[in-house]
């Protein structure tokens, strides 16, 4: 009888505890459902944003300046090292002077000569004039002797040019640089004969600080920038250009755009931007190519949407949701093509004063009424239910009997 009775009494506990058991799990899948999701929005307001554009373009000198004879002859001497600086007017070639020296000790004696010619043609003159006046002599032969001192004074003006000619091309077999710059290697070695139409230069120098970037921008996107400067909602940015070089480092130094073509390519279609960098280094060497980043204009009415708030459809179209009358969830769409650190810069598709949901997004469906608070207030999340707090209930709130 003891064994049965302990028996009983342990299928009685038993059966207690799994009925407890199943009217706390039947309570729970009984329970109400629960409130709308909360979310964080924030109220957005137009702001400026620059609009940057990343453009392709290749490095060039600032000067260029070929070296060249101006005179005919044989390379005598070479006075410069290849891949140095030389400065303006400093001594590069010496073509053979024989012949340009002798040319003007020629033109320097035909000078004398002529000089003295004209001075007995007029003093003969001076001589002739008061015997005219007695009519001593006819007043003829004054005449002929008065333009014979003349044509010898021309003359000497003509023997005066031809030497002064002379002298310049004398000074032309030493061949100077144009300009200051970095001078390449010398096409032409000593004893070479060169000429003044020859084809190739004798050397080329560069002026590579500081140092051009010829930027390359579809006329398309040119006339746009330009529609929207015109109708007021953009302004003009300072035009500072930023590098990124062909291995993908930054250029240190910040260049401006010195100004825009005024024609297009007839076969890229495209509109050069030349920029001005500064080159102390000389890291910028011409006919690299970089990419160019700088803002055109300045967009006045654009919104600065954080990133999570903004979601993509399959097509690649920009969403966001916002909060509606009767705290609905709202879905728009969004022009977003570009991000500025970790925000979207949304152009269209917004107005001022919208409530953006940035938190909660993921739960968030279209339509759906959401709790909405501020972003920057935390999300309050309550305690887990203890045994004393609604434990054991039905879905009327009555406890089991």
């Amino acid at each position: 009888m003891s064994s049965l009775a302990a028996l009983a009494a342990v299928l009685l506990l038993s059966g207690c505890g799994k009925g407890e058991t199943q009217e706390q799990g039947g309570g729970g899948r009984r329970r109400g459902p629960q409130g709308p999701p909360q979310v964080g929005f924030v109220v957005i307001q137009p702001t400026s944003v620059p609009i940057t554009t990343e453009l392709a373009g290749r490095t060039t000198a600032y000067e260029s300046s070929e070296v060249r004879p101006q005179v005919s002859g044989v390379i005598y001497r070479r006075f410069f090292t290849e891949g140095a600086l030389v400065r303006q007017g400093q001594p590069l070639y010496q073509i053979d002077p024989s012949l340009y020296r002798a040319a003007t000790n020629q033109a320097q004696a035909n000078l004398a000569s002529a000089a003295a010619s004209a001075e007995a043609a007029r003093i003969k003159a001076d001589r002739y004039k008061p015997l005219a006046d007695i009519e001593a002599v006819a007043k003829q032969d004054y005449t002929d002797a008065l333009a014979q001192a003349r044509q010898a004074q021309a003359a000497v003006a003509q023997n005066r040019a031809a030497l002064d000619t002379a002298r310049v091309n004398l000074r032309f077999t030493t061949v100077p640089a144009p300009i200051t710059g970095r001078i390449g290697r010398s096409l032409y070695t000593v004893g070479a004969l060169v000429t003044t139409n020859q084809a190739d230069p004798l050397a080329t120098i560069q002026r590579l600080d500081p140092m051009y970037v010829d930027i390359q921008q579809s006329s398309a996107d040119l006339l746009r920038l330009r529609r929207e400067l015109a109708s007021g909602g953009h302004t003009p940015a300072n035009a500072e250009v930023r590098l990124k070089l062909e291995d993908g480092s930054d250029y240190g130094y910040a260049g401006t755009v010195e100004f825009s073509e005024v024609v297009v390519s007839p076969t890229t279609g495209t509109v050069t931007l030349r920029a001005r960098f500064a080159n102390p280094q000389g890291e910028l060497l011409p006919g690299m190519f970089v990419r160019a980043t700088f803002a055109q204009s300045i967009d006045n009415n654009a919104f600065l949407i954080p990133q999570p708030a903004v979601s993509r459809d399959p097509k690649g179209n920009a969403t966001v949701f916002i909060v509606g009358p009767g705290n609905k969830a709202l879905q728009r769409s969004v022009t977003a093509t570009r991000a500025i650190g970790t925000n979207w810069v949304v152009t269209s598709g917004l107005s001022r004063g919208d409530k953006v949901i940035v938190q909660g997004v993921g739960k968030t469906l279209p339509n759906q009424v959401v709790r909405p608070v501020p972003a920057s207030q935390p999300e309050r999340v309550g305690p887990p239910q203890g045994r004393g707090q609604g434990q054991g209930k039905t879905a009327t709130g009555q406890k089991p009997g």
